[in-house]
């Protein structure tokens, strides 16, 4: 199997387990926050649906500065959270495809000022910044959505809300 055959597979399955969650988040919750350094609801569950597009778009160009992040913005709706999701998912899986074996194994560099910072194959940097970091965040908000009693829904195998 190539590697961005694999890839694609994951994001695909990821990518149901994921909805299942996000189609959990209360819409009258959004601007909830665990605690006043958190994200609220609504900005965690937004940057989760748009991450694996928006981290494919940003790994696109093969040398990128590092990005700044002031604020990330809050979903105004669930609908908005789920049209994202869906909208970047295709995103990311087309990335994939773009890119092909040959893409992922070129290298990609991160630069501050035009200075590199770090350099490593694309599909290393896809690895830990479009699945591991989504994978971190959905852990995240399956916290938040237990603080806020909203039954879980299976990730890996049986929650214990639908066993």
């Amino acid at each position: 199997m190539k590697q961005n055959d694999g890839l694609i597979a994951e994001l695909k399955q990821e990518a149901e387990s994921t909805r299942r969650l996000l189609e959990r988040v209360p819409s009258d919750k959004l601007s909830w926050k665990p605690h006043e350094r958190s994200m609220s609801l609504g900005q965690l569950a937004l940057h989760i649906a748009g991450l694996p597009g928006g981290v494919a778009e940003f790994l696109n160009e093969q040398v990128r500065e590092v990005p700044t992040f002031a604020s990330f913005p809050e979903a105004a709706s669930l609908n908005e959270i789920l049209s994202v999701f869906d909208e970047y998912v295709i995103i990311a899986e087309n990335k994939l495809l773009t890119w092909g074996e040959a893409g992922l194994m070129e290298t990609w560099k991160l630069t501050r000022e035009g200075n590199p910072v770090l350099e490593m194959p694309r599909v290393e940097m896809a690895r830990t910044l479009m699945f591991n970091h989504w994978y971190h965040h959905r852990g995240q908000l399956t916290v938040y959505l237990r603080m806020l009693e909203v039954p879980l829904p299976a990730i890996y195998g049986p929650s214990a809300d639908e066993n």
